[in-house]
């Protein structure tokens, strides 16, 4: 029996949802294909900066930057666009007022690692167009995670994959290496698949220890304290430094991910955006039975006040991200809470 590609699998969806993810799986199949030949495609050296956020891109940034923008351009569905690459969201040239949804992506994460050839990825979102027949504005993505129709990433690694939900579970695609179709043949290579509630691994940059919240130093000691400790086994700990990387091992083997809120800028919420990678990544999560929180509240009921709203980020195995929320719920835990916790400044439309 042959495989089931993207285009028949998304033949049971409804067709305007399905043409949007066709158009991004387009995109990230070329971004694919520019990682994959490295530097001999002349994208592996450091050039500009971004429009928004003030670190270095990568030619490789922003070659996915522009491929997600024309495949989104040539939506028919697709109103506007945020790209974590820019300051402002851009509004379709030719759909802005007709486009049912809108699009948030974060176009190559990790993309520091690029020169030292490790896994890096795409990350996308679709929201609903709550003022459909209007133009596409900041305040039109300016709704909780929960509002989000689909959300996915496609990781450039030793295959590339796609990571993809409809609200229907979370389904693996893998890219065809050997089709030269432009828009590329992405075949289902898993299905359904569940984030195990248990694990003995987490993910979380250690260089921080210093800063970091009592909740989450309390988490991590007791998991380096392995057998002879509080929890009674060992843990291995891990850290790519790439949001995608680490997200796609907890799919494939468990384990959970933590980059919290700390001191080292204390008027900082976090260090992840909102809407381009937590948002994305924790919808992933709970459709696989996994959990996803800022410590103090689960990230898919957050509400942005900006489009590069930033938050701490705690996902992963179940069990694990439930113990890391009751420290934070500890009276005795030093936890800075958000001003408004899950609600905006922004008036929410209803749905």
């Amino acid at each position: 029996m042959d495989p089931i590609d993207l285009e028949q699998w998304l033949s049971s969806h409804p067709c305007a949802l399905a043409d949007v993810i066709w158009h991004v799986a387009a995109a990230c199949a070329q971004i694919g294909r520019a990682s994959a030949r490295g530097a001999l495609a002349g994208l592996h050296r450091g050039a500009g900066t971004t429009g928004s956020p003030s670190a270095a891109q990568q030619p490789l940034d922003v070659h996915a930057d522009a491929c997600m923008a024309a495949a989104l351009s040539g939506c028919a569905h697709v109103a506007g666009w945020a790209s974590a690459r820019q300051a402002d969201v851009t509004v379709s040239p030719e759909h802005g007022s007709g486009g049912a949804y809108l699009v948030v992506f974060d176009p190559l994460g990790g993309a520091s690692n690029v020169e030292s050839n490790i896994s890096v990825g795409s990350i996308f979102s679709v929201l609903p167009h709550l003022f459909r027949g209007t133009p596409a504005s900041a305040a039109a993505f300016m709704q909780p995670g929960r509002r989000q129709v689909a959300a996915g990433y496609a990781i450039y690694g030793p295959s590339t994959v796609l990571v993809l939900s409809l609200a229907q579970g979370v389904h693996l695609f893998t890219l065809d290496p050997d089709d030269r179709c432009e828009a590329g043949r992405w075949l289902l290579t898993r299905q359904h698949v569940q984030v195990p509630t248990a694990t003995t691994e987490f993910a979380i940059n250690a260089s921080n220890q210093r800063f970091w919240e009592k909740p989450v130093q309390r988490y991590v000691a007791e998991c380096l304290a392995g057998q002879s400790g509080p929890r009674g086994r060992d843990f291995n700990m891990r850290w790519v430094a790439s949001l995608v990387a680490e997200t796609h091992r907890i799919f494939t083997r468990g384990g959970v991910f933590l980059y919290p809120r700390d001191n080292k800028e204390p008027f900082k919420p976090g260090r992840l955006s909102l809407l381009h990678e937590a948002a994305p990544m924790a919808w992933l999560m709970e459709q696989a039975g996994a959990a996803a929180s800022s410590g103090t509240c689960p990230l898919l009921d957050l509400v942005p006040d900006a489009l590069h709203h930033k938050v701490s980020v705690i996902l992963g195995s179940r069990e694990e991200v439930e113990r890391i929320v009751s420290y934070h719920e500890d009276p005795s835990a030093n936890v800075s809470w958000q001003l408004f916790k899950t609600r905006s400044l922004f008036i929410q439309p209803q749905a």
